[in-house]
């Protein structure tokens, strides 16, 4: 059987761990870039902001995804979760990114000499601490929902983003800490102003990174993504299990939130069941596949003769293994 995530992260303690961590860090790195005339130090400012506005959408898409299904969207709204994602990774690649190698840039031109970085080392020893703890909160938390799964594997499979983007943030955020300590003590060790500019732009292409793949994986999200194999073998496999069903023509997945799965089965019945029948069994069916994954909000079982279903040649084996992304 497919290994699947075994929990949903928390995400309300790692948005809120990582906004506190981010507000308070801010705050202090602006004061140092001031006192010190760091370029590195003023782009690891900038960084927090935007983690922090992060944030605040994050915790804003996942209250707007809790609205209940009405007329206008009768599957419920929680793909906005997705697309507040998808905004978080366009604000880190656009404002993080962006600010960051135009600010080395610029200090790189007109470098402007250090004064003490005392106080930038005491700043960045703060932040590395508070950063860490919000890294390990979120860190903890993926690990206990990803069970066996390996770490990509999970963040590629998660329906969840909220969790995955903290991480990826708080890791490029430690990176960041790193690479700005570096370009302060060598801009001063060597006497070199553009070394601090040049660590700015490290720390911004190092955001864009993580915006690139933040932004692949929201996307795949966005536009719909299948639940995961074994979710789909388990449908397939209660299906298939009752008498009358000749063979299961496909299972399509997909998700309408993270923890909501729409479900569309076509199925072959014997041609001796009558039509009273059939909605006996398909309601026997729904009450089963709902006590067996409870995350399915809504399905939808089609009675069709095997000939008659829809399945494309090109991709036939695989819808008919449950791997097409969108309903019919």
């Amino acid at each position: 059987m497919a290994k699947t995530l075994t929990a949903r992260i928390k995400d309300d303690i790692v948005l809120y761990g990582a906004l506190a961590a981010n507000l308070g860090i801010g705050v202090a790195k602006f004061v140092a870039a001031g006192m010190t005339g760091s370029s590195s130090m003023l782009t690891e400012g900038v960084h927090s902001v935007v983690d922090s506005g992060n944030q605040v959408l994050l915790l804003y898409g996942q209250k707007k995804a809790k609205r209940p299904a009405d007329d206008a969207h009768p599957f419920g709204y929680g793909r906005e979760l997705y697309f507040w994602a998808f905004v978080v990774a366009i604000l880190i690649f656009a404002i993080g990114a962006g600010v960051s190698i135009f600010e080395g840039w610029r200090h790189i031109r007109e470098p402007e000499p250090m004064t003490s970085p005392t106080v930038a080392y005491v700043v960045l020893a703060i932040s590395f601490a508070l950063e860490g703890s919000s890294w390990t909160i979120a860190m903890r938390e993926f690990a206990k929902a990803k069970g066996d799964l390996g770490w990509w594997d999970a963040i590629h499979r998660s329906k969840d983003p909220a969790g995955f983007i903290v991480l990826f943030e708080d890791s490029a955020a430690l990176a960041g800490l790193v690479i700005a300590g570096i370009g302060i003590w060598a801009s001063h060790a060597f006497n070199q102003p553009w070394i601090d500019g040049a660590a700015s732009i490290a720390i911004g292409v190092i955001l864009a990174m993580v915006a690139v793949l933040l932004a692949r994986e929201s996307k795949g999200l966005l536009i719909g993504e299948r639940a995961d194999p074994a979710v789909i073998a388990t449908i397939r496999t209660i299906v298939a299990a009752h008498p009358a069903i000749v063979s299961v023509n496909h299972v399509r997945t997909i998700h309408t939130a993270p923890e909501s799965i729409f479900a569309a089965i076509s199925a072959d019945f014997d041609d001796s069941v009558t039509m009273g029948d059939g909605e006996t069994m398909i309601e026997a069916m729904e009450t089963e596949l709902r006590a067996a994954v409870p995350t399915l909000s809504s399905i939808y079982i089609r009675p069709e003769k095997r000939e008659n279903a829809v399945l494309a040649p090109a991709h036939s084996a695989r819808a008919a293994d449950g791997e097409n992304t969108a309903p019919n």
